[in-house]
C-alpha cells in the first residue's frame, strides 16, 4: 500500500490497563454462566445496552434482551449438551479476548439444518470490552461454515479455498497490478 496509511487500533487507543484483573474476572465468570447454561439472569455481566456484533449467519445484537433472544436462546435451541473450551485467552486493560470451540449436540434446527443429533464442534474467536465491570461489546467470529460441513452441507457448493490446499485446483493468481 503506497501512501498514506488509515490509523490503526483506534478502539484500543485510550485502554486502561489498570483494569485487566478485573476484566478478566468479568469474562471468566460470564463464560462459566454461559456453560452453566444461564440466559435470563446473565445482565450481571452485560450492560443492558450491549452490542454483540457477530458474522454473517450471526448477526448483530443491540442490547442484552436481543441477545438473549436473537443469540442465547435459539443458539441453546440448535444445539444441546455443549461446553465452552477457551483454548487461549489474552486480557490487557478493559479488553479480553480469546478463541475456541463449543463441543455440542445438533439437537434442534440450525440453517435450514434439521437436527441430526451429532456431536458438533463449533470453533469461535471473542473480543470483549469491559467496562464498569459489564461487558459493553463483543466482536465474534463463530465459524458456522465448519459446523454445517460437519452435518453434511457444504455453504460453499464446491468453491471453498481447501480446494486448492488438496490439490483439487490450482489456485488463480494476479495477472496484472
Amino acid at each position: 500500500m503506497k501512501g498514506s496509511r488509515p490509523e490503526q487500533g483506534t478502539l484500543t487507543k485510550h485502554n486502561d490497563r489498570s483494569k485487566t484483573d478485573a476484566t478478566r474476572r468479568v469474562i471468566e465468570s460470564m463464560v462459566d454462566g454461559l456453560n452453566d447454561h444461564r440466559v435470563d439472569d446473565i445482565g450481571e455481566f452485560f450492560a443492558s445496552d450491549f452490542r454483540w456484533m457477530g458474522n454473517a449467519g450471526c448477526g448483530l445484537k443491540k442490547g442484552l434482551r436481543e441477545f438473549q433472544d436473537n443469540w442465547q436462546r435459539p443458539f441453546q435451541a440448535a444445539f444441546s449438551e455443549k461446553v465452552c473450551v477457551d483454548e487461549a485467552r489474552l486480557a490487557e486493560g478493559e479488553w479480553m479476548a480469546a478463541f475456541g470451540k463449543q463441543l455440542a449436540t445438533h439437537s434442534g434446527e440450525f440453517m435450514g439444518i434439521p437436527a441430526t443429533g451429532k456431536r458438533v464442534e463449533i470453533r469461535y474467536l471473542d473480543f470483549w470490552k469491559v467496562v464498569n465491570g459489564k461487558i459493553v461489546g463483543n466482536w465474534v467470529m463463530v465459524d458456522f461454515p465448519h459446523v454445517m460441513r460437519q452435518l453434511g452441507v457444504d455453504p460453499f457448493n464446491g468453491h471453498g479455498w481447501e480446494a486448492y490446499d488438496q490439490g483439487l485446483k490450482p489456485p488463480p493468481r494476479l495477472t496484472s497490478v
